[in-house]
């Protein structure tokens, strides 16, 4: 967007490939920018939910997920925009290899949305056993698609300074951009690694220590104020369009003052959102409960519930003990209050999870067995069809998601008419079918984003509106 009368300035921070390091850096520049007084908006580009929870630790503020396979291209701008408001600096945190995307294309590569954006790009090289080829992975980088401003590198696990000079040196002289750093191998105990990449920031017991264990790294490494000031140099030709009012990413189906209250199931366990789509439910009038079936006996006074994923197999024993919360659920669930889950809150709805040799049971809504695996059972992007009548889709709209999961089915008892989805593309939870549901619960392996699926939020404001229709007792006063 524009601050006093500029274009904020913002950067991509990429890799070669996945796991190169780009999220330490992106951390610490983040958290260091932060220190010295910026007012920081943080951006993960792609689906991840936990570096997009380590990148709002660092940067005191949300961090929104930009997307161009869960959502056009359009509304990632758009979104982009909004949440550059007021602030002096945007960081991006790429995903995978730069150029990786889902066909030959590159689509949805973190390099088109670099053009998307008309941003810059900062190379993170994992340097380990290379010298002279580094200058000439970023030489082709460079050459690969002349629209992408490569404008410096940042030099990963370097083995000392006599490998750092030769990596710089090769890379000065034939790339003709700016080395802004070397970073030695780190200590794997500031982020232990763990399913997609790096632990979740709230289950990291010092969290807190490892972002300013990001931000010495940084520090003392990197040259800060050399990419800063070479992001205020760039001229930001072709600034983003800003959409008309009549481009808005979804449009306000009920009235505010009709509120609604949507239970949030939040903590260690569950923490799986995109704040797009608790942003999206309050625009259209929610006022939003969080609750922790890890701390709570019961369920507030709540119109509707929404339950995202996490892992709650690491929480098993606590959710079992719980049985006053799974209980109230159950019979809530039986009631009819409608109830949104995925993937971690799709097992909990069940019957029961298996772990080495010992099964804790869950909620008991839905008649699925769950254990757990040591390889990923169902990973990446979706697309599913809705063919069958539900609480929250209509039948024949197609869903762009992702999943990622290493529970597996042990058990299950269904009949076809109570799974809602079928899926082209991802596996779901069995024989290509997805969205099961029971009254009006629903629940499924598939995460979705609000602003691509923008028929969700309303879907789930109509279903807590009917619910308090019938149920008059649930109250705003009860707050």
């Amino acid at each position: 967007m524009q601050k006093g009368g500029k274009k904020v300035p913002g950067i991509i921070i990429a890799g070669l490939r996945g796991g190169s390091g780009k999220t330490v850096v992106s951390l610490g520049i983040t958290a260091a920018w932060k220190e010295n007084g910026f007012n920081v908006s943080p951006f993960k580009k792609g689906p991840d939910y936990i570096d997009a929870g380590w990148l709002s630790k660092a940067a005191g503020r949300p961090c929104y997920n930009l997307d161009t396979y869960l959502c056009p291209p359009g509304t990632v701008k758009q979104s982009y925009l909004e949440h550059s408001k007021n602030c002096d600096i945007c960081v991006v945190e790429g995903n995978r290899g730069l150029y990786d995307g889902i066909d030959t294309d590159g689509s949805t590569s973190t390099a088109e949305l670099a053009k998307l954006l008309n941003l810059p790009v900062l190379l993170v090289l994992d340097c380990t056993k290379a010298t002279r080829t580094m200058a000439a992975l970023v030489f082709g980088c460079m050459k690969f698609d002349p629209d992408i401003r490569i404008i410096g590198v940042i030099l990963n696990r370097v083995a000392g300074k006599r490998h750092e000079k030769k990596v710089r040196e090769n890379i000065e002289k034939f790339c003709h951009i700016p080395v802004f750093g070397a970073i030695p191998k780190l200590d794997a105990e500031d982020f232990p690694e763990r399913h997609m990449g790096l632990v979740t920031s709230e289950e990291h017991l010092f969290s807190d220590k490892a972002v300013q264990s990001a931000v010495q790294v940084v520090k003392e490494n990197i040259d800060l104020d050399g990419i800063f000031d070479i992001l205020i140099q760039q001229d930001g030709a072709g600034d983003l369009k800003i959409f008309e009012p009549s481009e808005e990413i979804f449009e306000n189906q009920y009235s505010v003052s009709a509120k609604v209250r949507i239970g949030i199931i939040r903590d260690s366990a569950f923490q799986f959102y995109y704040p797009d789509n608790i942003d999206a439910l309050r625009k259209l009038g929610a006022a939003i409960v969080f609750i922790s079936p890890l701390k709570e006996t019961s369920i507030p006074d709540v119109d509707a519930l929404y339950m995202g994923g996490g892992f709650p197999e690491t929480h098993a024993p606590e959710l079992t003990q719980n049985t006053g919360f799974r209980e109230d659920l159950r019979r809530l669930s039986h009631m009819g209050l409608p109830i949104y889950a995925e993937c971690g809150g799709l097992i909990f709805l069940g019957q029961s999870i298996k772990l080495q040799d010992k099964e804790y049971p869950m909620a008991g809504i839905f008649p699925i067995w769950f254990g757990l695996c040591k390889q990923p059972q169902g990973h990446g992007y979706t697309m599913v069809e809705v063919t069958q009548k539900n609480p929250f889709f209509k039948t024949g709209e197609k869903l762009r998601g992702h999943e990622f999961r290493y529970s597996s089915i042990i058990g299950i008892d269904y009949q076809d008419h109570e799974m809602a989805f079928r899926m082209e593309r991802g596996k779901g939870i069995i024989d290509k079918k997805d969205g099961f549901f029971k009254h009006n619960t629903l629940g499924t392996y598939t995460h979705i984003h609000a602003l691509g699926t923008p028929s969700w939020a309303p879907s789930l404001i109509s279903m807590a509106s009917s619910y308090k229709a019938r149920n008059p007792n649930t109250s705003l006063d009860r707050l």
